[in-house]
């Protein structure tokens, strides 16, 4: 993966979430196969970890990376039914995501947690991307920033590079109902964050990449990708088909 510098390169990472069996190679290959010409943005694909080790046969050679769903803090240990960072990298995964909200919400995760597992990520030489956003009774009532601003000040590592962290904003409301904010509500959140990210780590904040996801598709994602500080998108749903997931990084160029 390239990393972002001065201008940072463009990221769309598919979370295919608890979706996908050993079939599902057939529509890895067909984004290999798309993959050529898409030189100007990163691809990183999410799979469950079970195919992890798998794909990256599949995807050795070509510009997609592979990446994991979740981490554990540790390297190792009695933990079971956890997967450590080492672990994926071991298993030929570049990346991981944490804190997704999701992970949030159905295992009650801690900002601490999604710290520690960020930096189990870099221990294991793979890139974070850490994940934040908002609910839609938090969006109503006005704390949209606020809250964004706390998880970031309590998910995020000292010490963070734009080799080993990107932010990925995904508004809770938006993931898989196929409503997205308006690209102002967009461009005021990413701003924050970029804000955020120059305060609290200087000029490698502003190489930091910050994605959008939340109902992310072929339809909208030029005018999203067009936002300032925009750095590319989080997919969900639409990574799980060949067609959409290069559509969306098609957008990006």
């Amino acid at each position: 993966m390239v990393m972002a510098g001065a201008i940072r390169r463009p990221l769309v990472a598919g979370n295919w979430k608890m979706n996908g069996l050993k079939a599902s190679a057939a529509e890895l290959a067909a984004m290999v196969q798309g993959s050529g010409d898409l030189t100007a943005v990163d691809l990183l694909v999410c799979p469950p970890a079970t195919l992890v080790a798998g794909f990256a046969e599949l995807v050795a050679g070509s510009a997609i990376l592979l990446g994991g769903q979740d981490c554990h803090p540790d390297a190792s240990g009695a933990h079971t039914g956890d997967i450590s960072a080492e672990m994926l990298a071991d298993a030929g995964a570049r990346a991981v995501i944490v804190g997704h909200s999701e992970r949030r919400t159905n295992h009650r995760e801690t900002d601490g947690l999604v710290r520690a597992k960020a930096l189990a990520a870099r221990r294991a030489g793979l890139i974070a991307i850490v994940c934040v956003g908002e609910t839609r009774q938090q969006r109503e009532s006005g704390a949209t920033l606020n809250v964004v601003g706390g998880q970031l000040d309590g998910s995020l590592p000292d010490g963070a590079s734009a080799a080993d962290l990107v932010v990925a904003y995904e508004p809770v409301w938006a993931i898989g109902s196929g409503l997205t904010p308006t690209v102002a509500d967009v461009a005021e959140v990413h701003r924050a964050i970029r804000a955020k990210l120059v305060d609290r780590y200087d000029a490698a904040g502003q190489g930091m990449r910050i994605l959008y996801g939340g109902s992310v598709k072929p339809g909208n994602a030029k005018e999203l990708m067009a936002v300032p500080d925009v750095d590319g998108a989080l997919v969900g749903g639409a990574s799980l088909k060949a067609a959409d997931f290069l559509g969306i990084a098609a957008a990006c160029r």
